[in-house]
């Protein structure tokens, strides 16, 4: 059985939703382990040279549906950028108004 990735379609200049894993070992508010973040820059990178819009989205947990920020990924765009080389933006919500801007941002 053959699946298609990314390779197999054209993304030249088109808006990407993808979802990550980015529930990254952290403490204090810094990342510990950039393992996670490391294995998805190859794909990073093939939508940059694309030029893609790349919205992406993850999670850190969500207790009982309640936000906490103790939970939130506030805290990960600086680490991003500094480990893909990229600017990166952050919505308070993938839903509604904040995600709306963020895309429209971007």
């Amino acid at each position: 059985m053959s699946f298609n990735t990314l390779k197999d379609m054209d993304l030249r200049g088109k808006t990407v939703l993808l979802r990550a894993d980015l529930n990254v070992p952290a403490k204090d508010g810094q990342v510990t382990d950039t393992t996670r973040i490391d294995r998805l820059q190859p794909t990073i990178d093939y939508l940059k040279e694309n030029d893609c819009k790349t919205l992406i989205l993850s999670h850190f947990g969500r207790p009982k549906g309640e936000r906490n920020a103790e939970f939130s990924l506030s805290f990960l765009p600086p680490v991003l950028k500094q480990q893909w080389g990229v600017d990166v933006g952050f919505a308070e919500d993938c839903i509604g108004v904040p995600a709306q801007n963020a895309a429209a941002s971007r």
